[in-house]
């Protein structure tokens, strides 16, 4: 370390030197190395601009910023929401209009094209797809939210670079500093002992876990695509400059970084290569490394995977990872109460998120670019009869639209008829049953259809945490078919609910005779109101209240004697029940009283029922 340090730089770092040092000395015991890290936070941090320190320094004065009940999320691919990121620019607006303040832009860097699975394969970390625009264009667009109170997210591809990346290329060309930066072997001995314990991701459209290099005359380890070459974490330099990468895109103004597929990215022979103790450390010094150079700028890790496996990335609260982690097994419990109309398996996944710290941030979303994986607790589900494999079958069949009397339309992704072990894809409208009544004219299901949509997206928003639309479900977008004609995109139906905005449809959004109007229009009363009722607050003591039925799910929020109770019908039939709640309550909606032992709810309806105790209370 051979630069003097600013006053500023010099507190933030001395608060974590001896963990950081500790931490990276214990995976890499080399000094050299960490001097190099240590010099690189610092030249990163003299590159961030005022505007930027100045909001670090208003988040470090308001911790818990974004833990409140006024975020709002969209997540949007650039070119499918506006074209480009000056597009985008100019549909901040509607943005606004849409009550979002947290907008996650989807994978944009430079990735070649057929060979990115959707802008994960990046070639350049400091570079945006040419069609996207610019980093000063991406830079623009950071500043211009911020200027709007809006935060940006932006995915960090950190497991794998593309093949077609710098450090690919002079691997392929043989030199064995850029193969240290990645799995390189000779033959395929060691690869085939990998074999034997690691599980393939995508084992249809993309088996094994190795891939033969012909340039190279290598097998080089692709856990995800054989275009997709893994990092070697193991060796300091990958780590040194893949944080260097994360601190460029913070520096461009990005406020939330995604870390893609974070569990994998610690590889160990024998071991099934996910979750292994040195990711925790690696997140750990990426967390700290954040909180000296950008401390505005928070973690997101994408950890698809059952609940203990997902809230480990939380760290504790002595030793933070990440800031945020998805709540990954709600979405899928939630799709399944869909199918089932049963909202028992839900109500057990809701009480194991009820019972964690209240320190621990989830984003809640019901549909996003990715698939619905069917990562349920099958123990549970046993207990009355479910089997895994048939009640998977069961729950596509019904998405599908394949089940009698179904009006969903969905459609499979990475279909394994062997394991029965499909995924499934498809909009939060065409799941409901709004494409297939729109196509029937029935106007009696659209307004079902509308009222399911409407009652999951209330759901998600009675969830602390950050709520997160996926762009097009504000106004019911429907499947999009036309991928089928690309055949860049035709063998991957997550393109189904890819597709571009429909900007015409967007302007009906405030007609409440149509569709989009009265989805629109209603998910913005339920934002204004989570917005404007304490007892949304990530502090409020959230419980499962008992309904006394096996279709309606109840949830109690209490903060600061305000009390909110919301129920929600899963069901294709009226409930009437009674709730053994304290107080006397209003609907929210409507401000009309509610007598709390006779409520009737309509099929797939909510209520949210407040009762305000006073704040002294």
């Amino acid at each position: 370390m051979t630069q003097s340090f600013n006053k500023e730089f010099s507190v933030r770092y001395d608060m974590h030197r001896d963990e950081l040092r500790w931490l990276f000395m214990e995976l890499y015991d080399d000094e050299d190395a960490y001097s190099s890290l240590v010099d690189m936070m610092y030249n990163a941090w003299e590159s961030r601009s005022a505007a930027l320190k100045k909001l670090d320094k208003a988040r470090v004065a308001d911790p818990a910023w974004y833990k409140g009940h006024d975020l709002v999320g969209m997540m949007l691919y650039v070119n499918a929401f506006a074209g480009d990121l000056k597009g985008v620019k100019k549909k901040i607006p509607y943005l606004q209009d849409s009550g979002v303040n947290y907008l996650h832009l989807m994978p944009l860097l430079e990735s070649p094209e057929g060979r990115s699975d959707g802008g994960y394969a990046v070639s350049d970390f400091r570079k945006v797809q040419p069609e996207l625009g610019t980093m000063k264009d991406l830079s623009s667009l950071t500043s211009q939210c911020h200027k709007n109170g809006i935060s940006v997210c932006l995915d960090f591809v950190m497991n794998h670079t593309s093949e077609d990346h710098e450090w690919a290329m002079k691997a392929k060309a043989g030199e064995k500093e850029y193969q240290d930066r990645y799995f390189f072997f000779d033959n395929w001995d060691i690869p085939n002992e990998y074999e034997k314990t690691v599980p393939q991701v995508f084992p249809t459209t993309a088996p094994g876990n190795f891939t033969w290099c012909a340039e190279a005359g290598k097998v080089v380890m692709t856990q995800f695509y054989p275009y997709q070459w893994d990092l070697n974490y193991g060796n300091p330099v990958v780590f040194n400059e893949m944080t260097d990468n994360m601190l460029y895109l913070c520096n461009q103004g990005i406020d939330v970084i995604r870390l893609d597929a974070v569990p994998y990215i610690w590889k160990q022979l024998g071991t099934n290569c996910r979750n292994l103790p040195q990711v925790h450390t690696l997140v750990r010094m990426m967390r700290m490394v954040c909180e000296i150079v950008c401390p505005g700028t928070l973690l997101l890790g994408e950890v698809v995977m059952e609940p203990s496996k997902v809230v480990p990335y939380f760290g504790t609260v002595e030793k933070p990872e990440c800031h945020l982690l998805y709540n990954v097994t709600t979405m899928a419990s939630i799709w399944h109460t869909v199918a089932t109309r049963d909202v028992k398996l839900l109500k057990h996944q809701l009480g194991q998120v009820f019972v964690l710290p209240k320190e621990y941030s989830f984003l809640n979303y019901l549909r996003c670019h990715d698939d619905i994986g069917w990562g349920l607790d099958y123990d549970y589900l046993d207990t009355f009869g479910m089997s895994q494999v048939p009640h998977k079958k069961y729950l596509n069949d019904y998405l599908t639209g394949k089940w009698p009397g179904s009006d969903s339309r969905g459609e499979l992704y990475n279909d394994d008829p062997r394991l029965g072990d499909a995924r499934l894809c498809g909009t939060t409208a065409s799941l409901c049953g709004l494409e297939a009544a729109r196509y029937e004219r029935n106007e009696e299901k659209i307004k079902a259809a509308i009222t399911k949509d409407l009652m999951l997206h209330a759901c998600m928003f009675t969830l602390s945490g950050i709520p997160v639309l996926y762009s097009g479900d504000e106004i019911g977008l429907e499947n999009d078919y036309t991928y089928h004609d690309d055949p860049l995109k035709a063998a991957d139906s997550r393109y189904i609910h890819r597709g571009n905005m429909n900007w015409i449809a967007a302007e009906q959004r405030h007609d409440l005779s149509t569709s989009e109007g009265i989805i629109f229009e209603s998910l913005r009363e339920i934002e204004k109101l989570r917005a404007e009722h304490r007892s949304f607050d990530s502090g409020a003591d959230v419980w499962l209240v008992d309904t006394k039925s096996d279709a309606v799910l109840g949830i109690g929020r209490y903060y600061k004697g305000e009390k909110i109770v919301a129920l929600f019908n899963f069901s294709d039939t009226e409930q009437n029940l009674s709730i053994s709640e304290l107080g006397d309550y209003s609907d929210l909606m409507s401000g009309t009283a509610v007598d709390k032992f006779c409520i009737s709810m309509a099929p797939g309806s909510f209520h949210w029922l407040v009762c305000d105790f006073g704040e002294e209370y």
